[in-house]
């Protein structure tokens, strides 16, 4: 059974937890950077309509979800290194297929392919995380590790806009590229420690691929990622049907402060086992933020200086609330697991998240083709309301009765 890396005074930085924060970053600054761009992309360069583009936008999702429960079952049998840079490596390959894809199916065929890449490395990158800090400062290295994405997610989408602005999608494209590859070379040097081999007595087990006792939190969460995934591909369409002057690249710099603000307080509030509250507070803040989100259309038209300066309020609502949350769910998931199944537990964390992302690709699309973006985020809104009642009556007592530690 794998352990993490301790010493006694706990110490969290090290010398492999930087690499791999770097790591990090660049994967999630090359995702980012082509994310808004993309509905721009498959619009403008392939002619399809906007139910079309969640629907392909989507696919990358799917292929997430479908890797993700045997991305845990391996990482958790074998050694992750390995798989984490091969993963790793076929996700930064891929951005060249973006650039040579000449037809809409090949474009469909690649983002397949990276959406598997994608769920194997961050399954991979976050499992690793927990294994090379100490246990008693987990959800403070989430946090941290977290936070170099929210600080992509801060660069990314608006320099990707930028690029958009002024270049080619071929521009785009190549950032990502050497994003990507800077990446790879980092997490090479990432040094994990040895994982001996797992002996599975049930092989066959639904919890080796799924964690069992995680299906309440991964509902709640599937509800809360429906909006958010709404969010970080509508939001730049919803700003231009609006008519938002400002830079919609604002909107992801200031989520991202959000975020990341909140990241270095709720990691600590989950290491005093304050996990459950700090996801309450969380929802509590979302919620609020996406009724004001869907708001900002009808106040375009009646007072365009009010609606938008709570267009670029709401992210930073948005970012304190989900940047609340996601260390204390993903700790909430790892807790309910057993030592030999972190990445059973991470695997399904994120697979709630990503069902939850590609449905939201689909029917964010779908709905505002033929309502309105407003709508749009408006039926977000109920969803994360759904999300926080189910949370507080259902979820939080199962965890208090089956968590582990």
């Amino acid at each position: 059974m794998q352990q993490p890396i301790t010493s006694p005074k706990a110490k969290l930085v090290s010398s492999n937890y930087c690499l791999l924060l770097a790591a990090n970053f660049l994967l999630f600054f090359a995702f980012y950077l082509i994310l808004p761009v993309l509905p721009f992309y498959l619009t403008e360069v392939f002619r399809v309509d906007n139910a079309a583009v969640g629907i392909i936008l989507a696919s990358y999702t799917i292929a997430c979800l479908c890797i993700r429960p045997f991305s845990g079952y391996v990482l958790d049998t074998f050694a992750r290194k390995p798989i984490y840079l091969v993963a790793y490596f076929i996700f930064a390959s891929i951005f060249v297929g973006y650039m040579l894809a000449g037809v809409l199916t090949a474009f469909v065929f690649f983002r397949v392919l990276h959406g598997l890449a994608f769920g194997m490395v961050t399954v991979a990158g976050n499992t690793i995380v927990i294994d090379i800090t100490p246990s008693e400062r987990r959800g403070e290295a989430i946090g941290y590790y977290g936070l170099v994405n929210n600080i992509a997610l801060s660069f990314g989408p608006m320099v990707g806009l930028f690029l958009h602005s002024f270049y080619s999608f071929e521009t785009v494209f190549l950032c990502s590229i050497v994003s990507g590859a800077a990446g790879f070379v980092i997490a090479t040097l990432v040094k994990t420690p040895k994982k001996q081999p797992v002996v599975q007595q049930q092989p066959f087990s639904l919890d080796r691929f799924f964690l069992k006792k995680g299906t309440r939190a991964g509902m709640a969460l599937f509800l809360l990622s429906i909006p958010y995934g709404i969010t970080t591909t509508y939001i730049a369409m919803y700003a231009e049907a609006i008519h938002i002057a400002v830079t919609t690249g604002l909107f992801f710099t200031v989520l991202a402060i959000g975020l990341g603000i909140s990241r270095i307080f709720s990691g600590k509030q989950v290491d005093r086992g304050r996990v459950t509250q700090t996801i309450k507070f969380g929802l509590i803040l979302v919620s609020v933020s996406f009724f004001m989100l869907s708001s900002c259309g009808w106040l375009m038209q009646r007072m365009p200086d009010v609606g938008t300066f709570l267009f670029f309020f709401v992210p930073l609502l948005l970012g304190i609330g989900f940047g609340t949350i996601f260390p204390a769910y993903n700790s909430l998931f790892v807790n309910l697991a057993e030592h030999n199944q972190r990445a059973t537990a991470t695997s399904t964390y994120l697979t709630s998240w990503d069902v939850g992302i590609g449905i939201g690709l689909v029917t964010g699309g779908t709905i505002a083709q033929y309502t309105s973006f407003a709508t749009t985020f408006f039926v977000g809104a109920i969803l994360t309301v759904v999300s926080m009642i189910y949370f507080w009556h259902t979820v939080s007592p199962h965890f208090e009765r089956n968590k582990l530690r």
